[in-house]
């Protein structure tokens, strides 16, 4: 009874829809500065008198420690009013892009790049929780399929966006640009988000213990691998593009442009499955990112097919995203903010893990090889989360 009690207390009667969208933007304006130097290398390294190799280094840094701080956010914060926690997020992105945009030297670019990686993961930690905590239950899928789909479309423009605006106005102007989405979410922020006073203490052996519990156990071991079948997959599409289906210059700008926009298709729509049956649209989404992957390999050939494919596999990991997340709030209600932690933890080792892995396969074998390595990890995590799913996909009893 205590449990279900407390599980109610976590939902609001009545929607924040202005605080959801502002913690999008927030989320969005994180993406888009984290991926912005793979598209300013060239500059970003003549001006700091560094090699691309190393400017590329300030993309990894800030995904490891994003990967550290969503495990300690939660601790560092745990007497703070969440409210001020996530404003703190969108500060960090002013700050970060700040230091980045005035860096005299790759040193000090990477004190920007720090504070950016420690914002990405407490604030992807905190989502579930977030979300649970602006709008009532029933509306919590579409809450997050908001925040989902603006990750899709801050991806998707912020490579372009950053060259274009680059050879304008060059890379420094565009990170100070960039710090003026820190500025207008933290205002909307101030504006709309309720207070949000801790709810319980958060220890770190509290995290690890979430693990305990067999079907949260199975659930993230199923995240971990879909995951890398997709860090595997679209760290290595290019190639596989290039090498295998012939596509050049305009034609794959226009393949990894449908990739994106099945993506944000696949997030924004991703509440009706979800509110339809979650167990199923998740076994479903990552049996189907398997089937493509397949497909993939057996007519990558076909520009025609092989865009299809793309995009509906885009579109399915959209639905993904959403879906693991949205799987935590229903499964874990009453510590959302440690298993969201957790869970975002996983998600970036495994991502980091999923790209060097498809590096030595594509290295040693060919792009088909990696696509492979991205199936069989489809497919593992299909079967864990059959696995996990066994007890919910069976019929009520009458």
């Amino acid at each position: 009874m205590e449990l279900k009690k407390q599980q109610r207390q976590n939902y609001p009667e009545h929607p924040h829809w202005g605080a959801v969208w502002s913690v999008a933007l927030c989320v969005a304006g994180l993406i888009i500065a984290e991926f912005l130097p793979a598209s300013l290398l060239t500059p970003m390294a003549h001006e700091l008198a560094v090699s691309e190799g190393t400017v590329g280094m300030a993309i990894s840094v800030t995904a490891a420690v994003a990967m550290v701080s969503s495990l300690f956010i939660g601790l560092c914060t745990a007497s703070l009013d969440r409210r001020w926690v996530l404003m703190g997020f969108s500060l960090l992105l002013i700050i970060s892009n700040l230091i980045v945009g005035l860096a005299p030297n790759f040193g000090v670019l990477i004190v920007g790049r720090v504070l950016l990686g420690i914002g990405i993961g407490g604030c992807w930690s905190m989502m579930a929780a977030t979300a649970m905590r602006l709008v009532p239950k029933v509306n919590v899928p579409k809450a997050l399929s908001i925040i989902f789909s603006a990750v899709s479309v801050a991806t998707v423009l912020a490579a372009p966006l950053g060259s274009f605006l680059g050879m304008h106005i060059g890379w420094r102007n565009v990170f100070l640009i960039a710090s003026l989405v820190g500025v207008i979410s933290l205002v909307w922020q101030y504006a709309t988000l309720p207070s949000m006073a801790p709810q319980g203490t958060v220890r770190l052996s509290e995290i690890f213990k979430i693990l305990l519990r067999p079907v949260i156990r199975q659930g993230m071991i199923s995240t971990f691998f879909m995951f890398m079948s997709y860090a595997v997959f679209f760290s290595y599409l290019r190639p596989f593009l290039e090498n295998v289906t012939g596509v050049k210059d305009a034609s794959l700008t226009w393949v990894l442009l449908s990739f994106g926009i099945a993506n944000f298709l696949g997030a924004s729509l991703s509440r009706y499955l979800l509110q339809w049956n979650l167990y199923k649209t998740l076994l479903l989404a990552s049996l189907f990112m398997g089937l493509c992957v397949l497909g993939l390999m057996n007519w990558g050939t076909q520009v025609i097919t092989t865009t299809v494919l793309v995009s509906f596999w885009g579109m399915v990991f959209g639905i993904v995203q959403v879906g693991w997340t949205h799987w935590l709030t229903r499964t874990i209600p009453e510590q959302a903010e440690s298993a969201g932690g957790l869970q975002t933890g996983l998600i970036q080792l495994s991502i980091t893990l999923g790209a060097l892995g498809g590096g030595l396969v594509i290295d040693a074998l060919d792009a088909q090889s990696v696509f492979l390595l991205s199936g069989v990890c489809a497919a593992l995590g299909t079967i864990v989360g059959l696995y996990a799913f066994r007890n919910n996909l069976k019929p009520p009893v009458v």
